[in-house]
């Protein structure tokens, strides 16, 4: 058992959300119970995920995406009430890390997309440096645009975009897990030869074609669903209580 307060300092201290400009509170979003022995992770604060770490007995949650973002409604109503309503009946801490998370050279959905798709980080690209660069663990790399979106559909178990860009091997390789696709424009900047991230836009396709550097989305939440149980077990091995990852099919 930890304090609550104890629990909070740990994530701090190794996610450093200081750093960053984020898009809503990083840290803990609502206050439970002072004492901790049990934390589930997730990547959503859905009601979903809160009902299940109430059949788990969990004193706290850890996700991605918490509850509160900048410029939403504020008002406590619909699926807001829903999520709370449980949350606060029950005691339950929550804890939400966004960029931050993103970000962790070594337990953040980057670094874990990374290791799961067999690519070596190399660099950092873009706005508080989120894109990740990198190349191949296997040094031949892989054939073509439809090799890598093969590889990362088997190892995501799911169907992925893959829209060709560069024509031949792919050796260098970038990705920002999430909605990044934004970073696009930043990843072919950096010097990449394709891009892989959770969702596409309508120009992205565009930019892939007449700029030749090949685009994957694999998926919003099945890019991030790594980064999240990978902090939470660290920290919980750290200060000895139990931890339990939970993860929700989203096709999106």
């Amino acid at each position: 058992m930890v304090q609550q307060q104890t629990l909070l300092r740990a994530f701090d201290d190794l996610l450093q959300p200081g750093r960053f400009k984020d898009y809503g509170p990083n840290g803990l979003q609502v206050e439970g119970r002072p004492d901790v022995r049990r934390i589930v992770s997730g990547v959503t604060a859905s009601l979903a995920l809160i009902e299940a770490a109430v059949q788990a007995q969990a004193d706290a949650i850890f996700v991605h995406h918490g509850l509160f973002w900048r410029g939403q409604d504020g008002r406590v109503t619909g699926w807001m009430k829903r999520r709370l309503s449980v949350l606060l009946a029950h005691d339950i801490n929550l804890f939400a890390y966004h960029l931050p998370l993103d970000a962790h050279p070594e337990l953040g959905n980057n670094a874990q997309l990374a290791a799961r798709l067999g690519l070596r980080t190399t660099g950092r690209f873009g706005d508080q440096e989120l894109g990740f660069l990198g190349e191949p663990e296997q040094r031949a790399g892989f054939a073509d645009t439809a090799a890598l979106g093969e590889h990362v559909a088997q190892v995501l178990g799911r169907a992925v975009v893959a829209v060709p860009g560069h024509p031949g091997p792919l050796e260098r390789v970038a990705w920002c897990t999430g909605g990044a696709q934004g970073y696009f424009e930043a990843a072919i900047a950096a010097g990449a030869q394709a891009f892989i991230t959770g969702e596409i836009s309508e120009p992205q396709a565009h930019y892939a074609r007449e700029c030749g550097v090949s685009f994957i989305a694999c998926g919003h939440h099945a890019s991030e669903r790594y980064g999240a149980p990978a902090v939470a077990a660290h920290v919980a091995a750290q200060l000895g209580i139990e931890h339990l990852f939970i993860d929700l099919p989203n096709p999106a």
